[in-house]
């Protein structure tokens, strides 16, 4: 095998799949401590193309847990602090930073005609927007994996990934199953965790609409996002192996 960034993971895998990686366009929704994650496993791992979104700038309360969150990074376009942390990992990476927020009005940003995605990662905080994606993937027929709750826990031995149907001791959980089941869609991959969360403390007001702020670590937000990046890659992997 030839040297090359992504030597140590084709030998666990072999060439084709990583070749395939390199041919694959994942999209991410969402860049906080959750995404950011996702996006920089997807890039380390050899995915070719990727999409990010989000709608917000670098702050100093970021720093604890989201990658592109550094001191030198305050006040930036956080899709514009992950496409350079991005490149710079992999300068071969073909990337497409989306400054905005994914929801119904607008899907047609993200979802032109003749757009091909070969995965869609959700870490949005929003339900009606997670519903909206989720419904938009069915009739796209695009693969798509969503994380649900992460704020307010502690304990990252308790995530996994599984299916809607089999979540529990989550509130984002219970009603993203009975939201999703409205409207047809029983079955999808999340990364969950059943922890139950803490109550934290408010030091600052809530943005507009909503009752408080989530707290958060460095840690718990992190194990969902390689989760879902690594689930996002290991699919891709298998469906290469199952089309020979």
């Amino acid at each position: 095998m030839t040297e090359h960034p992504f030597l140590r993971n084709e030998m666990l895998w072999g060439t084709a799949a990583q070749e395939t990686l390199s041919r694959s366009h994942v999209i991410v929704f969402g860049l906080g401590g959750v995404g950011s994650y996702a996006a920089e496993c997807l890039a380390r791992s050899g995915i070719g193309e990727l999409t990010i979104v989000d709608n917000d700038i670098v702050s100093l309360t970021n720093r604890n847990r989201q990658l592109e969150a550094l001191s030198s990074t305050l006040g930036q376009r956080k899709t514009d602090a992950v496409a350079a942390r991005l490149l710079d990992i992999n300068p071969e990476l073909v990337i497409h930073p989306i400054f905005g927020t994914y929801n119904a009005e607008n899907r047609g940003l993200f979802f032109p005609a003749g757009a091909a995605y070969d995965y869609i990662a959700d870490a949005i905080d929003l339900v009606s927007c997670k519903l909206d994606l989720a419904e938009t993937a069915q009739r796209l027929g695009i693969p798509m994996i969503m994380t649900l709750g992460t704020g307010n826990k502690l304990d990252p031995t308790a995530l996994t990934v599984t299916d809607i149907s089999k979540t529990y001791g989550c509130p984002l959980a219970r009603v993203m199953r009975k939201e999703l089941r409205a409207r047809g869609i029983d079955h999808l991959p999340v990364v969950f965790s059943p922890e139950e969360a803490v109550q934290p403390l408010q030091p600052e007001a809530p943005p507009p609409g909503r009752r408080s702020v989530p707290a958060s670590n460095p840690w718990v937000p992190a194990t969902a996002g390689l989760l879902l990046g690594s689930a996002i890659v290991r699919n891709l992997i298998q469906k290469e192996r199952e089309a020979l």
